[in-house]
C-alpha cells in the first residue's frame, strides 16, 4: 500500500520540508494542520532526517536537531513553533485541554503534566502536537464551535476507545455536537502490516463485541491476526456520533513506506518520531 496523493491525503514533494495534508481538514478555513514524513530534517543515522523525538527507547537524537527539525516543520505548516504543546503518550486515555498557558510544553519548556495520549483545545494559536510510528492519530475537528482535538491511538487506546473518550471531552468543554466533528484517521500502521496474537485480539473481541472482531481481525496461520486499526477506529468514532460521512481515512500506512515515514514495526524500534499537528488560526 504505497503512498500516492489522493483526494484523502496529499504531499508535495518539491518543497524543503514535505508534509503529509488531507483536503478535508484544508477545505476547514480556521485549522492548520499537517503530518510529517522523515524528509527534510537534520537528525543522522536511524533518526535521519526529520526526526521529531528526542529519544526512542534506548536511542537519543540530538536536541538541537530535533528542535530544529520542528521549527522546519513549523515553517511548512505556515505556524510558529513556539505555538507547540506536545502530549506525553502512554497508550492510556487520558485528554488534557490546553491554551496558550501551556506553548512550549514538550519542546521549549519542561511539561507539568504526564500520560496524556489526547490534547484538545479551542484556544488559537496553540498548535496540538502528537508523535508517531506506527500507532493511529486521530484528528478532530468542530467546525462550529471552532474547537479541535489531536489523539493518539494504539492498540491499546483503540480498544480503550480513546477517540470516544476525545469526543466526550470535546461535549464537555466545548458543548460540541459529534454530529459537526469533521475526524481523519492519520498516516498509520495498515492491517496487512500489524499483525497480532491470540491475547490481543481477544481484546479487540471483548472491545468491539457486536462486530465479534470479523471486520477488525482476520486470521492468519499460528494463532495469528492481521488487525485493521483504522476500521476499529472508524467504529469508535461512529459509537461516538460522528457522521459516517464526516470520518476519513488516509489509507496512508507508515510501514509500507519506508523511504517516507518511520515504521516502530518496520525497523524493530530502530527509528525517528513523526508527528501531527493542528492548530486554530487566529483572528478567523
Amino acid at each position: 500500500m504505497k503512498f500516492v496523493n489522493s483526494d484523502l491525503a496529499y504531499i508535495d514533494l518539491n518543497i524543503e520540508t514535505p508534509i503529509i495534508t488531507f483536503p478535508v481538514l484544508s477545505d476547514i478555513e480556521f485549522v492548520q494542520h499537517g503530518f510529517s514524513t522523515r524528509l527534510g530534517g537534520v537528525s543522522k543515522d536511524m533518526f535521519e532526517s526529520m526526526n521529531l523525538g528526542f529519544h526512542c527507547g534506548p536511542y537519543r537524537d540530538e536536541p538541537a536537531n530535533v528542535i530544529e527539525n520542528f521549527k522546519r516543520v513549523s515553517k511548512s505548516i505556515g505556524i510558529n513553533s513556539e505555538t507547540i504543546v506536545i502530549s506525553k503518550q502512554v497508550h492510556k486515555t487520558n485528554i488534557k485541554l490546553v491554551d496558550q498557558n501551556d506553548c512550549g510544553k514538550g519542546l521549549y519548556r519542561l511539561r507539568d503534566f504526564d500520560e496524556i495520549d489526547g490534547l484538545i483545545t479551542n484556544t488559537p494559536n496553540v498548535t496540538l502536537v502528537t508523535k508517531y510510528a506506527d500507532c493511529v492519530p486521530i484528528f478532530l475537528v468542530d467546525t462550529k464551535k471552532k474547537a479541535i482535538g489531536l489523539i493518539h491511538s494504539g492498540w491499546r487506546g483503540t480498544v480503550n476507545k480513546i477517540g470516544l473518550i476525545a469526543v466526550e471531552e470535546m461535549q464537555k468543554n466545548f458543548q460540541s455536537n459529534p454530529q459537526n466533528i469533521v475526524a481523519v484517521i492519520g498516516p498509520s500502521i495498515c492491517k496487512e502490516c500489524f499483525e497480532i496474537g491470540e491475547e490481543v485480539a481477544n481484546e479487540f473481541r471483548k472491545a468491539f463485541p457486536f462486530n465479534d472482531g470479523n471486520d477488525i481481525l482476520y486470521k492468519k496461520e499460528y494463532d495469528k491476526y492481521e488487525c485493521d486499526l483504522w476500521y476499529a477506529n472508524q467504529l469508535v468514532l461512529l459509537e461516538a456520533g460522528l457522521l459516517p460521512q464526516n470520518i476519513h481515512i488516509s489509507n496512508v500506512c507508515t510501514s509500507c513506506n519506508p523511504d517516507l515515514l518511520f515504521s516502530h514495526r518496520k525497523t524493530q524500534g530502530k527509528r525517528g518520531s513523526l508527528a501531527a499537528f493542528l492548530s486554530i488560526e487566529e483572528n478567523i
